[in-house]
Order: structure tokens, then C-alpha cells, then sequence
């Protein structure tokens, strides 16, 4: 496929540029003086026989579905290269998978991680758009759990982890056998600050709901050490609105919001979440009713930003129409006090 015309940046998507803009350097790359291109000198995985055995080496698998690859690369000055060791960086192309719009997926995240952090004011690892030399779009994303030096990793605990949840334990299933109200629990026994640190779950988990992720297990949200050696909700990774490629569910957990939640009176009539059931999650999480009503409104008021990013995305035309379909579709449900 061609290299796309690029009109807006491909991290922040601010209209007027051709290539990432100074901010985008620096949150990206590390510095506002960078000069990091947004097209790779080399093509994606599958191209080239002694390339793909390269990638294999470094493949290590994550998914929507149990299956999307994700790449380490390290960033030299100005330059990305794959890596086995210290990765800066993690990349993930177009996966082969039988999914609906499966080239729209590195767009999917890429928007979905930005509409999180500038629309509903999450904050997220640093990400952006990259191409590949033949012009096929992947999603690169900046690691966050490494010391200043480079030379050591700050702890990172998920969720999976903490509730001693292992493929070996429970099976396939295991990342999703719990509920949301399982994680508040987790949340108040290890991390510091835990009124703050409720509040910014309680926004992720309503935003992943407003976003259409039924991606959001128990490996998808975590704690991170901090230079100080206590833990906070690391940021956000792994964003996607997962309705764009497949009849999802509504939320990844098995448990759902908390046990019982589908007799909920509004659940009960619409068969969705809405306001009023998250409502209910806060009083459940002992978060008190007037901030978890002023973060809502606050996401509710995110919308139309939301939207216009779409717009501004580098998903197909298609894509974006129903995005935006979806996001209508969540925003009304989110309303419903």
C-alpha cells in the first residue's frame, strides 16, 4: 500500500503537520529536537524471509483476540531497530488474525489511547502512528517501566498477577475470571494514595466502557512502582474500541462491574451499562457519589473531542463512521442516570 499523506501528527493528531510535531518528539522520542521519521527504512513482518526470521526472534504475543504480536525495538538517537534487550520502544503491525477491518487495528489503538489521554484526561503510555517503508501502518508505543538510567525496570504488577491468576491455575480464562469490583479491592490493600488512585480506575474502567473495549482484563490494568518505592494505576496501554473488528462483550471480566450487576434497574431495561450503573459500582467502591458524578460529567463533556479526533484519525473512511457510531451509541448510555 502506499505511504499516506500526513496532514496531521501522526502521535497527537494536531492538524498542520507532515511529519510528528516537536511535543510529539519529546513525549515519543525524548526530545523536542528529535528528528525520529515517522516511516521506517524497513518493511513489516512477512515480507522479506531473513527480516521475518529477525522479527520472530523478538516476537513476544498479546491480544485483542490471544494472538495480536507486538515487537521491542530501541530507539538510537533518531533511529528504531528491532531489539531482544533494554527495548525503548514496542511496535505492533497489522497482525494476521481474521478479524473485521484488521488493517484498521494499529489506527484503532493509536486514536483510541489519544481520545483517553486528550479527550477524558487519562493518562497513557506515549504512542503514535509509524509506517513501514511500503507504506503499511503500525502502532508504536514508548515503555514506561524503565528507570531514568535505562538500565533497570521500575516493578509493574497487573492485576492477573496480584490476584495469583496464571494460565496454569485457571486456564485460558484466566485474565478475564474476576470482577471489576475485584480490582478496587486489590487497589485499596496495595496501592498509595488510594482515594486518588480509585478515582483514576474508576475513570479508565468508565472510559474503556465509553471507548467499546471488551478488551479490558485483569492484564490490561496495573499498578507501577514509583521512584519512591510505592505503587499508583500505572498508564493506561492497550486501548481499543474492540466493536470495531467484533461482537465484543460489554466489559472483558467475567464477574462485570460487580456480582449482581445485570439486575441493576437500568441495566435490567436497556441490557447495557449506563450512568446510573456506574453509579452504582462507585457506591460499591466506597467512592462518594458526588465525585463519581463529577467524573462522569466530566467524560460526558469529552465526547465531542472524542469525536473530532476520530475525524482526524488514520482510520479507513468506513472505520471512522462507525467509530463515531459507537461512541454516540455509549455516550447516550452514559447519560442515563
Amino acid at each position: 500500500m502506499p505511504l499516506p499523506e500526513i496532514t496531521v501528527c501522526p502521535s497527537t493528531l494536531r492538524p498542520g503537520f507532515s511529519t510528528y510535531s516537536p511535543a510529539a518528539q519529546a513525549a515519543l522520542f525524548g526530545s523536542r529536537s528529535r528528528k525520529v521519521p515517522h516511516v521506517l527504512i524497513f518493511g513489516p513482518p512477512g515480507k522479506d524471509a531473513e527480516l521475518t526470521r529477525k522479527y520472530n526472534e523478538k516476537r513476544i504475543r498479546i491480544s485483542i483476540s490471544g494472538v495480536q504480536e507486538k515487537y521491542s525495538f530501541k530507539q538510537d538517537k533518531n533511529n528504531l531497530g528491532l531489539t531482544d534487550s533494554q527495548g525503548t520502544h514496542i511496535l505492533k503491525p497489522i497482525p494476521v488474525e481474521r478479524l473485521e477491518r484488521i488493517t484498521d487495528l494499529p489506527a484503532n489503538e493509536h486514536v483510541s489511547m489519544q481520545i483517553a489521554k486528550q479527550a477524558f484526561r487519562i493518562q497513557t503510555a506515549e504512542n503514535g502512528m509509524i509506517f513501514f517503508e511500503d507504506g503499511s501502518p503500525a502502532y508504536i508505543t514508548r515503555r514506561f517501566d524503565y528507570k531514568p538510567d535505562g538500565s533497570h525496570k521500575y516493578q509493574l504488577e497487573d492485576f492477573a498477577s496480584l490476584l495469583g491468576k496464571t494460565p496454569e491455575r485457571e486456564g485460558d480464562n484466566f485474565k478475564y475470571d474476576a470482577s471489576y469490583l475485584d480490582i478496587v479491592q486489590l487497589i485499596r490493600k496495595y496501592a498509595a494514595a488510594e482515594q486518588l488512585v480509585l478515582l483514576e480506575f474508576f475513570r479508565l474502567l468508565v472510559v474503556n466502557y465509553a471507548i467499546a473495549n471488551g478488551d479490558g482484563h485483569l492484564k490490561n490494568y496495573a499498578l507501577l512502582e514509583t521512584a519512591q518505592g510505592d505503587f499508583l494505576l500505572a498508564p493506561a496501554y492497550d486501548l481499543l474500541c474492540t466493536r470495531l473488528h467484533l461482537d465484543d462483550s460489554l466489559l472483558a471480566l467475567d464477574g462485570g462491574l460487580y456480582p449482581g450487576d445485570y439486575n441493576e434497574p437500568s441495566f435490567y431495561d436497556k441490557g447495557m451499562y449506563t450512568g446510573a450503573s456506574f453509579m452504582v459500582f462507585a457506591e460499591k467502591a466506597g467512592i462518594p457519589a458526588r465525585l463519581a458524578a463529577r467524573l462522569l460529567a466530566e467524560i460526558l463533556d469529552g465526547f465531542q473531542a472524542a469525536f473530532e479526533l476520530v475525524g482526524r484519525s488514520f482510520l479507513s473512511d468506513g472505520a471512522k463512521t462507525r467509530y463515531n457510531e459507537i461512541l454516540q451509541g455509549r455516550e447516550e448510555l452514559l447519560r442515563i442516570m
